[in-house]
C-alpha cells in the first residue's frame, strides 16, 4: 500500500505565500520601467496592448490549466458578469491614469497613490460599508488627510493622480470584494479583459487611422520593441495571480506589510531612474503619510494578536 503523500507544513506554506507576495509587489513596483522601454508608445496604446496581450496571457494559461468550464460558468452567470463588468471600468481608469502618470514624470505622484490607498479603503468601509473603526484607525485616516494637504500646498494643487489611483483601486477591490470567492484570480482577470477587448480594439483602429497621440508604434521600432509590448501580457497576469495565491497562504496582516513594497520601488524609480524632483514639501507629505501607514500596521497587529487571544 502505498504511503499518503506528505502535507507541507503551515510555516512552509507561509514562507511560499511571503515569497510570492514580495515577487508580486516587486513586479508592480517596477512596472514603470516597462511602460517606459515601451517608449515612443503613447499612454493608451500601452494600455491598448496591456489589455490585448493580457487577454491572451489568460486564455493560454486556462488552456493550460484546463479552467475553461469553470470560466465558462462564471460568464454564464448574469450577477458575475455585471460585477465584473464595472470591476473593468475601474481597473481600466487605474490603468490608464496609471501609466499616463508614469510615462509622463509623474511617477511619484503615483506612489504616493498606493501609499494612500489601504486608507482610502478603510475609508470606503466606513462610508459604503458602514463598518466601525478603532480609534487608532480614525487617526490613521484623519492624518493621511492632513499629509495630502500639505502635499497639496506643496504642489499648489491637488496630487489628483494619487487620489484618483487611490479611490479607483479601492473601489476595485471593494467590487471584487461582492463576488467573494466565487471567482478565482484567472477567471476574474480573463471576464475583465474580455470586456475591455473592444475598447481596446476601437481605440488600436483610432491611433491607426487618426495618427492620434504619435499613432500606433508597435512593428516601427523593432523587434525588441514588439518583444516587450508582448510581454505586457505576462507582466499584467502574472503578478495577480502570484497575489492571489499569496491571500491564500499567509495572514492579511502579512499581505499588508508586503504591499508597501509597490509604491516604495515606484517611488525609488521616480526619484533615482526619471530624475523627478523631490522639494521638501513633497518629503514631508511622505513622511506624514508613511507615519499614518505605521500607525494603521501597529493597530492592525495589536487587533490580530487579541483576536487570537479571544480564541483561544
Amino acid at each position: 500500500m502505498s504511503e499518503p503523500s506528505p502535507v507541507r507544513p503551515a510555516r512552509d506554506q507561509a514562507t511560499v505565500g511571503v515569497v510570492q507576495a514580495v515577487v508580486a509587489y516587486g513586479l508592480w513596483g517596477l512596472m514603470p520601467l516597462l511602460f517606459a522601454a515601451m517608449a515612443p508608445a503613447g499612454a493608451f496604446e500601452i494600455v491598448a496592448w496591456r489589455i490585448v496581450f493580457g487577454l491572451v496571457f489568460c486564455a493560454v494559461a486556462i488552456a493550460v490549466t484546463r479552467s475553461w468550464r469553470r470560466t465558462r460558468s462564471l460568464v454564464a452567470q448574469r450577477r458575475v458578469m455585471l460585477v465584473m463588468g464595472l470591476a473593468a471600468v475601474l481597473i481600466l481608469v487605474n490603468w490608464t491614469v496609471y501609466v499616463l502618470a508614469t510615462t509622463t514624470g509623474h511617477t511619484v505622484e503615483a506612489a504616493l497613490g498606493y501609499f494612500i490607498n489601504p486608507l482610502v479603503t478603510i475609508a470606503l468601509g466606513v462610508v459604503v460599508l458602514r463598518e466601525r473603526l478603532r480609534p487608532a484607525q480614525w487617526a490613521a485616516v484623519g492624518i493621511s488627510v492632513v499629509a495630502v494637504v500639505v502635499i497639496a500646498i506643496g504642489y499648489g494643487r491637488m496630487p489628483w493622480i494619487s487620489l484618483v489611483l487611490a479611490a479607483s483601486f479601492g473601489t476595485y477591490a471593494l467590487v471584487k470584494k461582492r463576488v467573494g470567492g466565487s471567482v478565482d484570480a484567472l477567471s476574474g482577470l480573463t471576464i475583465e479583459t474580455l470586456w475591455l477587448l473592444p475598447l481596446a480594439v476601437g481605440a488600436l483602429v483610432v491611433l491607426g487611422v487618426t495618427g492620434l497621440g504619435g499613432g500606433l508604434t508597435m512593428g516601427s521600432a523593432g523587434w525588441g520593441h514588439v518583444l516587450v509590448t508582448v510581454l505586457t501580457g505576462p507582466a499584467t497576469a502574472i503578478p495577480l495571480l502570484l497575489f492571489a495565491s499569496s491571500a491564500r497562504r499567509v495572514s492579511l496582516s502579512t499581505l499588508g506589510l508586503t504591499q508597501y513594497l509597490a509604491p516604495v520601488l515606484q517611488l525609488l524609480v521616480g526619484v533615482v531612474v526619471q530624475h523627478e524632483p523631490m522639494p521638501a514639501a513633497r518629503w514631508a507629505g511622505f513622511a506624514i503619510v508613511w507615519f499614518a501607514l505605521v500607525v494603521l500596521t501597529v493597530d492592525s497587529f495589536t487587533a490580530a494578536r487579541a483576536s487570537r487571544r479571544r480564541a483561544l
